[in-house]
């Protein structure tokens, strides 16, 4: 089968189309053919190995797995020994290492049915930035319904997915994003559009009870003055200027600072719930919440969309068709 993988750690010129071993479904698990997957920030870091305090989980001097991609959306091919919940042809979407590829093999605990409505390109782009979206703002920020929510990185990925499950679990929005996102973050529900190249969101506003920080773009001493007392901030990313930490940086300083003023920071990864799809499932059937797609690109094409996730510019999803 056809599979997007690196030999080494670099630039996306590390990346080629190869022909490797399909795998095979064991007790448990379902071979899915992969239609769509998408790209995330996190799959960028495997490809450059960095920072390097990841290198222990991705590989010290060499990818420990050469294959790449996360999120998938397909159909499944056939299943193991064990397996009561999917059938063969059943359309499905989760998680996976490796979901660049034309085949995976899951288990059927971190699998779920595809919503009828929508297509294998919306579903590819919900997994891990729209299960980011939900346990930041559900798990993490426990947002009640009638808090005001300020989201600092509106229109990417994770940040068009937050403001509208924000807004279905009751809250009112505030959306951070540039001149050329406000129409987008505005029709996904934001009660309010700050553009950061016009106005400064920690110039005023507020006061917020929940800050969903995307970005790192501003340091806590800035954005405190606009939370309320007993405000939590969640902190989802950061700049990658940092070799060592990456985002870690920003992630550590900020949590020093609150600790200072006892404020509640709290940083997480993702982790995926067969639940929380399910959820995320009926939201998208019933159309509260939608998938935003920036591009989309073949596999062979695949190089061209980590180039343009690289750029950080990309409003909602980057897909590739595979």
């Amino acid at each position: 089968m056809k599979a997007l993988v690196h030999d080494r750690f670099g630039s996306t010129d590390v990346l080629e189309i190869r022909d490797i071993e399909p795998p095979v479904p064991t007790a448990n698990t379902v071979l899915v053919r992969v239609v769509a997957s998408s790209v995330n920030p996190a799959d960028w870091y495997s490809m450059t190995g960095r920072p390097y305090i990841a290198r222990p989980m991705v590989g010290l001097r060499k990818p420990k797995d050469i294959r790449l991609g996360t999120d998938f959306a397909g159909t499944v091919e056939s299943t193991g020994p064990g397996v009561t919940e999917f059938n063969p042809g059943d359309e499905v979407y989760g998680m996976r290492t490796g979901a660049l590829a034309e085949f995976i093999t899951i288990s059927e605990t971190r699998l779920a049915l595809k919503p009828a409505n929508l297509s294998f390109e919306e579903a590819a782009a919900i997994p891990v930035a729209a299960v980011t979206a939900l346990q930041a703002l559900r798990d993490h920020g426990k947002v009640q319904h009638g808090q005001h929510v300020l989201i600092n990185g509106a229109s990417g990925g994770v940040g068009t997915f937050t403001v509208q499950i924000a807004k279905a679990l009751g809250a009112e929005v505030t959306g951070v994003c540039s001149s050329r996102n406000v129409d987008l973050v505005r029709s996904l529900g934001a009660d309010h559009v700050v553009d950061y190249t016009k106005q400064d969101f920690t110039s005023g506003g507020g006061p917020y009870d929940l800050m969903i920080d995307n970005t790192g773009s501003k340091p806590f001493s800035k954005f405190r003055k606009v939370l309320s007392a007993g405000a939590t901030i969640v902190l989802v990313g950061g700049p990658k200027k940092s070799r060592l930490l990456g985002p870690l940086t920003h992630i550590v300083r900020t949590r020093a600072a609150a600790a200072r003023k006892s404020q509640d920071v709290v940083f997480f990864i993702a982790k995926v719930d067969k639940n929380d799809l399910n959820q995320l499932s009926e939201l998208m059937e019933e159309g509260t919440v939608k998938a935003v797609i920036d591009r989309t690109y073949t596999l062979n094409d695949a190089r061209e969309a980590f180039e343009y996730l690289g750029e950080g510019h990309a409003k909602g999803k980057v897909i590739v068709r595979i």
